[in-house]
């Protein structure tokens, strides 16, 4: 899940996932799979989130591998 995204989304700017799956010419299904992390936005989706939260891109999003932590990576 996009955490950081899901906190502006709802504490930040008050909106829903319809509100800004409109705002990203998107559907309210699109949207939900994408800040759920099974799907990935696009660049042109980001940088308008980005745009609107006025935050860089890498405050909001990270890599897939680092979303729920590195499990590829093992401890020595």
């Amino acid at each position: 899940m996009q955490k950081e995204l899901y906190d502006l989304r709802k504490n930040y700017k008050k909106m829903t996932q319809q509100e800004l799956a409109d705002y990203l010419g998107i559907s309210v299904q699109a949207y939900r799979e994408k800040e759920k992390g099974k799907n990935a936005f696009n660049q042109d989706e980001m940088f308008a989130i980005a745009t609107l939260f006025q935050k860089r891109l890498d405050e909001i999003f990270l890599p897939r591998k680092h979303r729920n932590g590195d499990k590829s990576k093992q401890p020595a």
